[in-house]
Parts: structure tokens; sequence; C-alpha cells
């Protein structure tokens, strides 16, 4: 492969060569920061773990050097920390038996403001050397800007592609605005209990983050039993742990329609079930 940006990085846990372990991807995650792949894409993740026919692969777009830092790692410059981060990224990796792990270690100005053509065109190489036939995104209603314009990245770089080249499935998935909040045939539920005990040393090798106070591995762990617990108030729980997500192969399949009123949709549609149920008991 042959990226724009002399900055990536490309793992390969099991030390497949490069073009076949690109090749036998089904999963792919394709995330802005390292950690975000276990949260958003942990669907991905367990569905080939210890599998003999599917593979997961990851790609990280962002360099990590804007990482918050505190106590060992406080007077960190951002190099070093860029480092910290990517070293994680593949402990992750090695830990969840990914398939191929790339980073592609741009600053995150390239992905947001300066919407570098690089990033597209490195997006669109992965997604065709691997044609996977999941994908996990960031959703679109997400609170964090990089993961916003990380997906609006990644939704060019899929209509670069041939349709036919295209994934089956897209999802966006939940990182910093959670999806709980979407009408029950709106969300799409991703079974998360085949590996309960993976969640927590997946997390917790990005001890940057949680030296640093994050406790990604405890909250993301409750997270996902209150998914279960509060899908429903009238049905006892189907499994322990649920990953929400949005639907975005429409998106994918046809050019046509427009991301923001796409997205909008789903917004408009709670709007009006939160307005037909006040109005019901008025």
């Amino acid at each position: 492969m042959s990226f724009r940006n002399d900055k990536h990085d490309i793992f390969v846990p099991d030390e497949t060569p490069r073009a076949q372990a690109m090749q036998r991807i089904t999963h792919l995650g394709i995330v802005s920061h390292q950690d975000d792949l276990e949260i958003a894409a942990y669907h991905g993740i367990t569905e080939c773990f210890h599998s003999g026919d599917k593979w997961f692969g990851g790609v990280v777009v962002t360099d990590g050097g804007g990482s918050p830092r505190k106590g060992p790692y406080a007077d960190y410059t951002d190099e070093e920390m860029k480092r910290v981060r990517l070293i994680e990224q593949r402990k992750a990796a090695y830990v969840g038996e990914y398939g191929v792990m790339i980073q592609l270690g741009y600053p995150s100005d390239d992905v947001k403001h300066n919407r570098s053509p690089d990033v597209v065109s490195d997006l669109a190489e992965v997604l065709d050397k691997t044609r996977p036939e999941v994908l996990y995104l960031h959703n679109p209603c997400d609170r964090h800007d990089t993961h916003v314009a990380t997906f609006m990245r990644c939704i060019e770089a899929l209509r670069s592609l041939p349709k036919e080249h295209r994934p089956k499935i897209v999802y966006g998935c939940e990182v910093w605005r959670k999806l709980d909040w979407l009408l029950t045939k709106d969300k799409v539920m991703l079974k998360v209990d085949k590996f309960e005990h993976l969640l927590r040393p997946l997390l917790g090798v990005f001890d940057s983050q949680i030296s640093g106070g994050k406790r990604y591995d405890l909250a993301e762990e409750g997270l996902r039993h209150a998914n279960a617990t509060y899908f429903d108030s009238h049905t006892t729980d189907k499994t322990p742990m649920l990953n929400f997500a949005m639907d975005l192969t429409p998106l994918v399949h046809d050019d046509s329609l427009d991301v923001e009123e796409f997205t909008l949709s789903f917004v408009r549609r709670l709007e009006d079930d939160v307005r037909t149920r006040l109005r019901a008991y008025a």
C-alpha cells in the first residue's frame, strides 16, 4: 500500500504478509483516535475474535498528538504522546487479535478544517484493499468534532469507490454521543456478549487515558449493561450487553442521499415521537 502520509503505521499482529492480511478482513472499523475502535467497533472485534473465517481490521485516522495528559504523562510533548498512543493501539490490536491495524497519522486539522484530499484517498485505498462486508464508523450525531469530520471523510471515500466494492452493511456507532435516544425502529441492536471479559483488557492497555482520569474501561462496560437493561421497559433482557448503532448503509449505496437530511431525519422522528406522547396525555 502507498499512503500519502509518511507517518502512517501498519501492524499485523500475527505477522501475516500485509497484502494477505488486508484481503482477509471481513469487519473493518474506521475511527478518529486511538481507543475509539475498542468503543465504537467492539461488536466487530468480538464477532471476529477466535473466529476461523472472520477477521477484524482497524483504522485510526489521527495521530493522537492532542490527547489530554496527566499523571506520569503530564510533561510529555506532543511527539512523545503520539508515540505512546500509537504503541497503545498496537497493544490493543494484539490483545484483540486484529487482522490488521492501520494508523494513518494525520493531524486532526487535516481531517476537520483542511479537508485534506490525502485523507480521503488513503481511506479509499484501505476500503478498496480490504472490501469488508461490515464497516463501523462514527455516527453522524456524535458531539466530538473530529469524529464527525472523520465520518464525513469516510463517506467521501466510500462514494468514490465503485458500488460493487462498497461494504454490504455500514454502522454508525456510539462514542461521544450515545444512541439510546433513537426510536426503537431506528436502533440497530448489536449484541456484544460473546466475550464479556475482553472489553476491560482491550481498553486497559490505553494507560495514558486511564492514568489521566478517564476510566473508559469501566464506563463502557457499564454502558453496555445499561443499554441492555433499559432497552425496553416491558420485557426481560435478551442479552446482558448491548451497543446501539445507526444503519448508515443507505448513505453508502445511494449517492443521491443528502448526508445532513438523512441524519436529521432521525432527530425529526424523535421530535415527532415526543410530541405525540405529550399530546396523548395533555
